[in-house]
């Protein structure tokens, strides 16, 4: 492990950002950072708890919002969308927050529920029953579905039709559980029960699911001479009502409070985990005293109940008959540790038939099977979240030292040591962030063979397993990315098509935008590959031109035939191969293409987008034997220049109910029809290329009259990419990189970030709306929106007006699309819209 970077607060004369106590943080699967810190106020002398939220790309932007609460905050949860969270406070207070039109900066809390004057110290989201295994053991396998299968697993509560209603639990210090429904209609169902009928104190607790939809809640008072309770818990709707049922399951003492050697040297527990949510038969627990701890792993089973010989004879047990009953087996436990301060658990659901204690060899290493523990001297370890054994250590700047030497034997420093207070693992485990006692956040990365010497194959082949996992799931992949080396990006690019091109037409179709922009993030890293980078961002670019614009054809009857006017025109494109538009068009109805004239002037910069690339396009044809120019690899590409061939279709009866809404061109000459020029080369130029096995090279007189064009027609400039100020590619040379939070860094570009230049827009140029292609100038007088993972920004007005199309199209999607995917019988994605 190492550090990547550091990001901390500006120290100010009359306010600091200080640590709360507890500190508590959350890393969202949109890889969003929450964590909260106390704003103390020198001359109010008052305190006000504050909830931060960062992306890891950009740290520096953190968006502060005050809470709201009036006690410390002990809980954050993200939802399994990554879209809104939950806080609780030490006044029983709970609030959700969720994003105002999808801005990573801009939250508001609309709902929530409260438990008047108790603590909460347990928060989670309801189950929603989707759960994905990933087989480690088959990541060499070709089809998705043998790598990552659905788990049979129910929802924690199901609305009518088997719908999973949402919601969340909540576990207070004096025993009550309480669990708040969201109705569809906006309404909050709320319900509060206690665990058992003697309430007793919870110091500690943590809830987790059964595949059954049940739920399971473990407690401790925080004596490690009391034992640690488990209660089931369902919770159904009654007469519109919530209602909670409670159940006792077994306990167990920790091993250490029975061994005679260490009976009263561990007083106290100090942490409580189950191993994951979604797994309620494994909980990790640990035990400290002032200056060392210990941790133990159990694992509930079930087990056959002895029977007595008497009642043996009696009534033999046979086969299934023998009386079942569960217990607690401890699987672990480590040797006296430093004192640990936090705990961070893996979010990957690695299935563990053959990778728990007699793990594969190939296997061992893989990041998702280790789980993270902080210690007051400022280490961090990375253990084997079953058999607890050392796989990574992390030693900070307090802690340098040896690994094997006793902690006994070190030397203990005058003031308090630096040590992380909050961790959280990313979702793929190849990133840890922690913020220490003084309220600093640091990113660290994992190394995928956990510090093993692996070869470059087995490591290649475990960040393409993640990346495959992320593309399926649709989680962010930014933490796999710290781990791409410039050389591993053209192998990692070609080994993921070749990955996406086994799966069968349906899966591929789902996931088509997904790895077009996989590919883009990683090309980024390289600087043999930037160019590619401004081709995937274009085809994204075309794809999402080529769905709004088809989604506003309309059939004209209501009665539509089994096609939707798309899929014709699709169809009809593809079948006739005249390089005559006109010719083309006449086999279309044209009155599926009628629209406003209001909506047809405002597709206008869309439509010149897709004109000027055209042109650019064929203009380039003379030099395609250079792959470092941009657009190179639209000129091989049969699929795309078939969608622009559609498009320029589309263009042109358009063009004959408002001439206005057509692309502009500068021509030589006054009586020379551009459009048909262009589509007649671009017609060409598809032939060569139309089908993928059988690639043709472009005729002499074909590259002939492409040599023209810059003679007949301006070739105009193409925006390639908006402005790069991420931080990724500045973390390639593996040196610590230190932030301040609200301060825009003034980083030395790094050699891949250099060769952006010639494709990007510098920060004093005007800025440009990429979502209608317009031009903002440099100092826009309305809010400019801008997403955090490709950089382009818009305003407010043009994400209404596509969020208006995009659900124009859903409709569509919805009534027309016959295509069936049998995928999402086995994986169900997690997606959401990026946030901005």
């Amino acid at each position: 492990m190492d550090l990547a970077y550091v990001c901390e607060w500006e120290k100010k004369p009359k306010s600091n950002h200080c640590p709360s106590i507890p500190l508590v943080c959350a890393w969202s699967c949109r890889n969003l950072i929450a964590f909260t810190t106390d704003l103390r106020n020198e001359e109010e002398k008052d305190l006000t708890h504050m909830v931060h939220i960062i992306d890891t790309e950009h740290p520096w932007d953190v968006y502060s919002v005050n809470s709201g609460h009036t006690e410390v905050i002990t809980c954050l949860e993200w939802d399994q969308s990554g879209s809104r969270l939950l806080s609780a406070d030490a006044d029983g207070h709970i609030k959700c927050w969720s994003m105002t039109d999808h801005l990573a900066n801009s939250w508001e809390s609309t709902v929530g529920s409260v438990v008047e004057g108790d603590p909460v110290v347990a928060l989670s989201w309801l189950h929603n029953g989707v759960k994905l295994a990933l087989h480690v053991e088959k990541s060499g396998a070709s089809n998705f579905g043998e790598k990552f299968s659905r788990v049979k697993f129910s929802p924690s509560l199901t609305l009518f039709g088997g719908k999973p209603m949402e919601g969340w639990i909540a576990v207070t210090i004096s025993g009550l559980v309480t669990v708040s429904l969201l109705k569809p209609n906006g309404q909050v169902l709320t319900a509060t029960e206690s665990l058992c009928r003697l309430r007793c104190r919870v110091a500690l607790a943590d809830v987790a699911f059964t595949g059954g939809g049940n739920i399971v809640v473990a407690t401790s008072d925080g004596s490690s001479t009391s034992p640690v309770q488990f209660y089931k818990v369902c919770v159904s709707v009654v007469n519109e009502k919530c209602k909670i049922d409670t159940e006792i399951l077994p306990s167990l003492f920790m091993r250490c409070t029975t061994d005679p050697a260490r009976k009263d040297k561990y007083p106290a527990i100090t942490h409580l985990k189950f191993l994951a949510r979604d797994m309620s038969e494994q909980v990790l627990l640990c035990a400290s005293n002032q200056n060392n701890s210990i941790v133990e792993c159990w694992s509930l089973r079930k087990e056959g109940l002895p029977v007595n010989n008497i009642f043996q004879q009696i009534s033999p047990v046979v086969g299934d008959k023998q009386p079942m009953i569960l217990k607690w087996r401890i699987l672990s436990a480590t040797n006296d540790l430093d004192r640990v301060s936090a705990v961070a658990l893996p979010k990957l659901p690695i299935s563990l038939t053959n990778t728990d204690l007699k793990v594969a060899n190939d296997t061992k290493f893989f990041p998702g099977l280790g789980l993270a523990l902080a210690f007051h001297d400022g280490s961090v370890h990375i253990v084997h979240r079953l058999s607890l054994q050392m796989m990574a250590v992390f030693y900070g700047s307090s802690s340098q030292r040896p690994v094997d030497e006793p902690s006994l034997k070190r030397p203990r420093t005058a003031g308090p040591l630096v040590h992380f207070k909050a961790m959280q693992l990313s979702w793929t485990s190849l990133a840890l962030a922690g913020v220490d006692s003084h309220g600093k956040l640091s990113m660290l990365r994992i190394s995928p063979s956990m510090g093993h010497v692996l070869d470059m194959n087995m490591s290649l082949r475990h960040l393409l397993f993640l990346l495959e996992y992320c593309m399926v799931t649709g989680y962010d992949w930014w933490d796999i990315l710290l781990h791409v080396q410039p050389s591993m990006v053209q192998n990692l690019v070609e080994k993921l098509h070749e990955e996406y091109m086994r799966q069968n037409a349906a899966l591929q179709q789902v996931l088509s935008t997904r790895i077009v922009a996989m590919k883009a993030s990683l090309c980024k890293l390289s600087s043999s590959t930037i160019a590619r980078v401004c081709d995937y961002h274009a085809k994204l670019f075309l794809i999402a031109i080529s769905c709004t614009l088809k989604s506003l054809l309309r059939p004209h009857f209501l009665n539509t035939p089994d096609k939707s006017p798309g899929d014709r025109l699709t169809e009809i494109c593809s079948k006739i191969t005249d390089v005559d538009i006109d010719k083309v068009m006449i086999n279309l109805k044209t009155e599926e293409f009628v629209l406003e004239m209001t909506t047809l002037q405002s597709l206008q910069q869309l439509i010149q987008w897709v004109g000027d690339f055209v042109l650019y396009l064929l203009a380039s044809l003379p030099n395609q034997g250079s792959p470092v120019r941009p657009g190179h690899s639209f000129l091989r590409d049969g699929a795309s220049l078939g969608m622009f061939r559609e498009l320029m279709v589309v263009i042109r009866i358009w063009g004959l109910l408002k001439p206005s809404c057509l692309p502009v061109y500068t021509a030589t000459s006054d009586t020379q029809d551009s459009m048909s020029l262009l589509f007649r080369l671009l017609t060409k130029l598809w032939l060569c290329c139309r089908e993928e096995n059988h690639i043709t090279e472009p005729d002499d007189a074909l590259i002939d009259e492409c040599c023209l064009l810059p003679s007949q027609l301006l070739i105009p400039n193409i925006d390639w990419l908006p402005i790069n100020d991420g931080i990724i590619s500045k973390l390639q040379n593996k040196q610590l990189v230190r932030l301040q939070f609200g301060k825009a860094p003034g980083l030395v570009g790094h050699t891949v970030s250099s060769q952006f230049d010639a494709f990007v827009r510098a920060p004093g140029q005007p800025k440009i709306d990429h979502l209608r292609r317009l031009h903002l100038g440099t100092y826009p007088t309305e809010e400019c929106k801008s997403c955090t993972s490709s950089w382009g920004c818009s305003t407010p007005g043009s994400r209404r007006a596509l969020s208006r199309i995009v659900a124009r199209w859903f409709q569509l999607v919805l009534v027309l699309s016959r295509v069936t995917c049998r995928w999402q019988e086995l994986v169900s994605p997690v997606d959401g819209p990026t946030p901005a």
